[in-house]
């Protein structure tokens, strides 16, 4: 597969952001963030009446209807100012590329991913760009496409680039934006003006990124009558509820990194589970609708290691983590709370890794976004994927059948290779490697 970048442009907003708007201090959360802009792909299948004056046009739409929702979106098309910790909305645009795929077709991508799938970030320009937000439209010649979005972590969590994206895409099926269409989200960036930044702690120094040398990426894939399964023989009376889908997968994930830990260090260290989890909900007074910003907590599930200690059985783990998701679900946040209590899950993460006794696992879940609706006006995605990431990590996303899960793991190269032949890990899921 060879992909061939035809031009970069910057796409502005339609209408010139206000002047009383130019600066947007980003918050507390927003600051501690990695300098990173994750990427997700959205695969479109190929159109048998699709012609190359169609593919213009659709083109053309992607482009229009982008100026018009960076309009609502326009600290996108600013630049972060780091050393001030602030969003310049100079208007300056979007990084855009347009990009052909010469050598193969779309469908030959999505039936040989296991040989594929490792050129993905061809696919998704302007990783280590300045832009905020950096987007790829690839088209192939048979008439498939995919779009490569990248977002700065400073600026959106997974809630917030998911408002952008559904917003883009309701934009370009429905040719426009009007002002008084209440489909279109109407963000709102304020946070640090709504929520007070009043008595923060201070930040334990972050852990490094892993980096490329480092890491490797794997995808690993639960069907969903695993996963049912899986929930059955998981659950005990004794839980106040079934497990999850995701709480089942966490577990299994996270024994298996326990295994390769214990033969690592000859013995089953502490070990601590976090979970990503959006505060929105939980805030009162609620926030204005479509809130954008950093806004996750850290649901952490903590299980004490010992000499002789073995690695648990998935049970147990699901109920440790039934009840650090719960409790972070149930947990009522007033809004002089929001950020020092973010921070403060933070730094009991931080201050772990730091010392190098506990192991940290961290886990994003995708699952239940509406990311398989983005339709941009020719019908639904085939396919969404993650790339390459430079930090340890397992994001999960839903299958294309919704009942499933896709774990998408970036960890240590030595330590991949024994997690990927846990016996769990081989008996319940398919692999690709990238």
């Amino acid at each position: 597969m060879e992909v061939q970048i035809m031009c970069r442009k910057l796409i502005k907003p339609s209408a010139p952001t206000p002047s009383h708007l130019r600066i947007l201090k980003l918050s507390p959360v927003d600051q501690i963030q990695y300098s990173i802009k994750p990427a997700a792909l959205f695969y479109y299948s190929a159109d048998g009446s699709a012609g190359a004056e169609e593919v213009e046009r659709r083109t053309n739409r992607l482009e229009t209807s982008l100026s018009e929702t960076l309009t609502r979106f326009y600290p996108l098309a600013g630049r972060y100012i780091e050393d001030g910790n602030w969003i310049d909305c100079n208007d300056e645009g979007v990084e855009y590329f347009v990009a052909k795929v010469k050598g193969c077709r779309l469908s030959e991508v999505l039936s040989r991913r296991d040989e594929m799938i490792d050129q993905l970030s061809h696919l998704a320009g302007g990783g280590f760009t300045s832009p905020v937000l950096s987007i790829q439209i690839n088209m192939f010649d048979c008439g498939g496409l995919v779009i490569g979005i990248r977002v700065s972590h400073h600026l959106f969590d997974g809630f917030s680039a998911a408002c952008f994206i559904t917003s883009w895409a309701t934009a370009s099926r429905n040719s426009g934006i009007d002002d008084h269409d209440q489909v279109i989200i109407s963000p709102t960036f304020d946070l640090t003006s709504i929520l007070p930044p009043n008595d923060l702690p201070e930040m334990k120094p972050r852990p490094p990124l892993m980096g490329t040398d480092n890491g490797v990426t794997k995808r690993i894939v639960f069907d969903g009558a695993k996963i049912s399964a899986l929930r059955a023989i998981s659950h005990d009376p004794s839980f106040p509820r079934m497990p999850s889908r995701v709480e089942v997968v966490t577990a299994l994930i996270w024994r298996a990194h326990m295994s390769v830990s214990r033969a690592k260090h000859g013995r089953l260290r502490t070990s601590l589970a976090a979970h990503s989890m959006d505060v929105r909900t939980r805030i009162v007074p609620p926030l204005p609708p479509s809130s954008c910003g950093n806004l996750v907590s850290r649901a952490t599930a903590r299980l004490s290691g010992g000499e002789n200690t073995e690695v648990p059985e998935l049970k147990d783990l699901v109920g440790l983590l039934i009840g650090s998701m719960t409790k972070c679900k149930e947990t009522v946040v007033s809004r002089e709370d929001v950020f020092p209590t973010l921070l403060r899950t933070r730094n009991e993460l931080h201050e772990a890794a730091e010392k190098g006794e506990v192991d940290v696992f961290m886990f994003t879940s995708w699952c239940n976004f509406p990311v398989y609706k983005i339709d941009f006006g020719w019908g639904k995605p085939v396919w969404v994927s993650r790339i390459h990431s430079g930090y340890e990590a397992a994001t999960f996303l839903d299958t294309e059948s919704g009942d499933g899960i896709e774990a998408w793991l970036s960890f240590n190269k030595q330590e991949m290779p024994l997690f990927l032949q846990d016996s769990d890990i081989l008996a319940l899921t398919t692999q690709e490697v990238l």
